[in-house]
């Protein structure tokens, strides 16, 4: 396993081979993630602890946020925008195609 230190909380790469990652994801409290995209890399989250607004972009290329709770389920496929603002103390749980380092910045708070 391995620890990842982010500006908005930390990731717990569990497993990450040539077929998949695993990976649990904590976000503090009033902050978010980078606006991003992946290239290839296909991501389902589950919200497993905590309460986030995720702005997604739709067919039409808009944003759109929305309120998830415990149980609900994110499928972010390729070059699909998104964002998490955790507006408590969240855990997710991701599993992902392997591609890791596929990630596409369009907006980052840390200035990463």
């Amino acid at each position: 396993m391995k620890r990842v230190e982010k500006p908005w909380g930390e990731e717990l790469w569990v497993a990450h081979n040539e077929f998949y990652a695993f990976k649990i994801i904590w976000v503090k409290k009033g902050t978010r993630t980078s606006l991003q995209y992946h290239q290839t890399k296909r991501e389902t989250i589950y919200i497993d602890q905590g309460l986030v607004i995720a702005s997604l972009e739709d067919e039409t290329g808009q944003m759109v946020d929305t309120i998830l709770r415990p149980g609900d389920v994110i499928e972010n496929p390729p070059l699909r925008k998104h964002r998490l603002e955790a507006l408590e103390d969240t855990r997710l749980i991701e599993v992902s195609t392997p591609q890791l380092d596929d990630v596409v910045r369009v907006a980052d708070d840390y200035n990463r």
